[in-house]
């Protein structure tokens, strides 16, 4: 724990907060920031599940079209005292406009206030702001993760498949994702347009395609323009389908963030 990290901590003691005590101190807010940023292009208002080893989040956006995955491991923090579950419902964009005030320097302290609100410090060296935000009630019940098996596994650099939605954007509304052995294809199709984009397996790129057959899926675009911001916590992105089954996107920073997403695919009547 370096000097500044000492002074900010024992001068934190003396706040406890109450209603389920917890503490949860970021030396760098990036990751929460940039993964609330990307969650809420998606959904409005969405609970936490506070854990004794994570922050997490399993929400469906107002549609039903797309869930998002989250989880914030507590090994992120320098701090994270949490004793039992906590459950808070919060408004993301509120949340989003806080976190977007952090600059990489500051420490970030999440608790709960003596009203039961969400309090959040911003910390330099010279600077304490602090933002108070409510707790919303969410009536629906908890959302359950869907337990789905795909036959397809593509490992790729989230910049490359970044570049292909980009392409594809420019044509169409939907793209049919294509996975044969070794290789991955996007295509799409306007009124007279066409975009094929090929990647191919390759081991200098890190691209690794898992596909025995050929299988093909359509996702909308609008959707996957929103989730490939993923590319902002990690590097690399797995993408995950089958034939007329949703398509799952995972990014992944080992011990520290997870945020992954399901989308429904778009079937058309051919």
């Amino acid at each position: 724990m370096s000097e500044r990290e000492r002074a900010l901590a024992s001068y934190r003691v003396h706040s406890h907060s109450t209603g389920g005590n917890m503490k949860l101190t970021l030396a760098e807010p990036s990751y929460l920031k940039e993964s609330i940023s990307i969650i809420s292009d998606l959904v409005n208002e969405a609970r936490f599940k506070i854990t004794p080893n994570a922050i997490e989040l399993v929400a469906m956006d107002p549609a039903n079209v797309a869930m998002v995955v989250f989880k914030l491991l507590s090994s992120c923090f320098t701090e994270y005292d949490v004793e039992k579950d906590i459950e808070i419902g919060i408004n993301l964009s509120n949340l989003k406009q806080v976190l977007r005030r952090a600059s990489p320097k500051d420490m970030l302290t999440i608790e709960m206030d003596a009203d039961n609100r969400l309090k959040i410090q911003l910390e330099s060296t010279t600077t304490r702001r602090t933002f108070n935000l409510p707790i919303i009630d969410l009536e629906e019940k908890d959302q359950k993760v869907p337990d789905l098996k795909f036959p397809v596994t593509i490992k790729t650099s989230s910049g490359i498949l970044n570049e292909a939605v980009a392409d594809v954007d420019v044509v169409g509304e939907s793209v049919a994702f294509i996975a044969e052995p070794k290789k991955f294809i996007l295509q799409a199709e306007g009124d007279l347009n066409r975009a094929r984009i090929e990647i191919r397996e390759d081991d200098i790129t890190k691209v690794s395609i898992n596909s025995d057959e050929k299988i093909k899926s359509k996702y909308s675009i609008e959707y996957l323009k929103k989730m490939i911001n993923g590319s902002k916590l990690s590097d690399e992105v797995v993408v995950q389908f089958s034939k007329d089954y949703p398509l799952k996107l995972e990014y992944k920073t080992v011990d520290k963030v997870m945020l992954s997403f399901i989308l429904a695919p778009r079937v058309e009547n051919d």
